[in-house]
C-alpha cells in the first residue's frame, strides 16, 4: 500500500510517500505560483522517485502546511502542528520538545511518551526567529544563507542584536555594518538573536529532552550551537532530513486513515 504526505509550506513544497511502514520516497521544492502548483510539483517529482506511474497509485494523501485546504488531491488536510509532532515522533520516538523554525513562523511543541500534543507556543505575528529574518539578514548583509552560517561558526566574540522586531533589527545589523564590525561577529550576533526569541517560546511550555529541530532552518549548524548555548541542552539529530517531518506525519496519518477508514 502506498500512501503519502504533502506538506505546503510558506517557501517550500515537500511530498513523503510510505510504502507499508518505510519511506519509500521524498521530495522538496521551492514555492510556485499558488499552493495547488507547488503540490502538482513536488508530488510529481516524488512519484517519480518512488518509481510509481503517477499519483492514481496512491491510496490515501493528507496535506498539511499553510496551504494544505488549497490541494486538490488530498483526502483529509490535519494540521502542521499534529503533522510535525507525529512524524518527529516516528523518526525519534524519546522526543519530548519539537522545536520548527518555518519560513514564516516559529512553533514550540510539546509531546508525552506516546508522542501526542500537550502544548505548544506559536509565533506567527512577526518574521523575528523564521527562516524569512534570516534572509533579510542575508540581503542585509550580500551573502548566501551558508555564507551566513559559515560566518557564524567562525566568530569569536558574537555581537548582541538586542532588537526582537525584524525591521529594527536590520537596522541594527546596518548599524554595526557602517561602523565596521567583522561580520564573523554580526552574523553570530543574528543567531543569538534568533536563538534567544526560540529559548523564551521553549520555556512558555516547559523544557523536556529529547529535544529535537524541524523545519527549514533545522539544518542550520549556526543556529544549532546557538539553541545548545541558550537552551543548555543538546539538541537530538533527526536521522532523516528535518525538513520532511511535517509531510513524514502527514503520510503516516495518511497511511493510518487507509487502514482504518472514517
Amino acid at each position: 500500500m502506498f500512501v503519502a504526505g504533502c506538506d505546503i509550506g510558506s517557501t517550500t513544497g515537500k511530498v513523503v510517500i510510505l510504502k507499508d511502514d518505510q519511506i519509500l520516497a521524498w521530495s522538496i521544492a521551492r514555492t510556485a505560483h499558488g499552493p495547488e502548483a507547488t503540490a502538482q510539483q513536488v508530488m510529481k517529482e516524488a512519484v517519480a522517485k518512488a518509481g510509481l506511474d503517477s499519483v492514481d497509485a496512491l491510496s490515501y494523501i493528507v496535506g498539511t502546511g499553510y496551504g494544505r485546504t488549497n490541494v486538490s488531491y488530498v483526502q483529509d488536510d490535519i494540521s502542521e502542528i499534529s503533522c510535525h509532532a507525529k512524524g518527529a515522533h516516528w523518526l525519534h520516538p524519546a522526543v519530548r520538545t519539537i522545536v520548527d523554525i518555518g519560513g514564516q513562523d516559529c512553533k514550540v511543541i510539546s509531546l508525552n511518551k506516546a508522542g501526542k500534543v500537550v502544548d505548544f507556543s506559536m509565533n506567527d505575528k512577526c518574521a523575528a526567529g523564521t527562516g524569512r529574518f534570516f534572509e533579510a539578514m542575508c540581503r542585509v548583509l550580500d551573502c548566501s544563507l551558508d555564507d551566513l552560517v559559515n560566518y557564524s561558526l567562525q566568530s569569536t566574540s558574537p555581537k548582541t542584536i538586542s532588537k526582537q522586531c525584524s525591521v529594527f533589527a536590520e537596522s541594527e545589523v546596518i548599524t554595526l555594518v557602517n561602523n565596521n564590525v567583522k561580520i564573523s561577529d554580526i552574523a553570530a550576533g543574528i543567531h543569538d538573536s534568533i536563538a534567544r526569541r526560540i529559548h523564551a517560546m521553549v520555556y512558555k511550555i516547559g523544557i523536556v529532552e529529547d529535544i529535537v529541530l524541524t523545519g527549514g532552518c533545522a539544518r542550520n549548524q549556526a543556529l544549532i550551537r546557538s539553541l545548545e548555548q541558550q537552551l543548555h541542552s543538546k539538541i537530538t539529530k533527526l536521522n532523516e532530513n528535518p525538513q520532511i517531518a511535517g509531510a513524514l506525519g502527514a503520510a503516516l496519518f495518511a497511511r493510518d486513515r487507509a487502514m482504518c477508514p472514517k
